[in-house]
């Protein structure tokens, strides 16, 4: 089994799983997960390959393949996604490829697969690369920090996103040899389940534009945007954040009793 993962909650309520960006790891819900719990779901949260405690791939591979396996490991036949920017365009391929496995979708300030990039995120793309290349992890780290988090991101906050994304560069960067994630086709109009995109009003403008367009081509999907956000809402207002998807969830996959 690739991905380390978690699973929390106890008896046969409906599952979700969470999926996070790619500035962090799966310890980024960790607001989130008694909340869901306490509702009435059962958890699964995983490290995709090179992040948190999952270890870099050697050989070809994909991210939303790699969830499906896990899923399969787990016996789970249907769950609720719930994705964080990287997270998010994996939440959308695997509800694309597996429509009857996905109960519902929640994006928060997602990604997208074929999106092409503009001018704001390319030239981050850029500069981190640059302090990549040149081996200032420290100066990368910062960059993100000071990219994706919002205003309402304290201290803590910052302390904790500043470790997620200076773990996984040190693993990364330490990998012989270096994969990237295979890049499946997406037809968003496959995506059967209810669908929330969510989008940060301080975030780049390519993800603010990516849930609207998520909305518009994803069948009965909505569009929220939170005028206090940046990034990475569920870290900046994790309160909050949990009571927007225990709502969305209530109503899109209700627990039983």
């Amino acid at each position: 089994m690739p991905l380390s993962h978690d699973v929390s909650g106890q008896g046969p309520g409906p599952v979700v799983v969470l999926l996070h960006s790619s500035v962090c790891d799966r310890r980024m819900w960790d607001p989130q997960v008694p909340v869901l719990t306490d509702a009435g779901y059962r958890v699964v949260r995983c490290d995709f390959r090179g992040f948190g405690d999952s270890p870099v791939a050697d050989g070809p591979y994909g991210d939303a393949a790699d969830v499906e396996v896990l899923l399969d490991h787990l016996g789970v036949e249907r769950a609720a996604l719930v994705g964080a920017s990287y997270g998010g365009k994996v939440a959308l391929e695997v509800a694309a490829h597996r429509r009857d496995a996905v109960s519902a979708l929640v994006l928060l300030c997602s990604a997208l697969p074929g999106h092409e990039p503009g001018a704001e995120l390319l030239a981050f793309d850029e500069r981190e690369e640059a302090l990549f290349e040149a081996g200032d992890l420290a100066g990368a780290v910062e960059l993100n920090v000071a990219t994706w988090l919002g205003p309402e991101a304290d201290d803590d906050v910052r302390g904790r996103v500043r470790a997620m994304q200076r773990h996984a560069f040190e693993v990364q960067s330490a990998a012989a040899e270096e994969f990237s994630p295979d890049r499946r086709e997406v037809d968003l109009s496959l995506v059967g389940a209810p669908c929330l995109a969510v989008s940060g009003a301080h975030d780049l403008a390519d993800f603010r534009e990516i849930a609207r367009s998520v909305a518009e081509r994803v069948p009965g999907a909505r569009h929220m945007e939170l005028p206090w956000a940046g990034h990475l809402p569920g870290l900046e207002r994790p309160a909050e954040v949990g009571t927007l998807l225990t709502d969305f969830l209530r109503a899109a996959v209700p627990v039983h009793h």
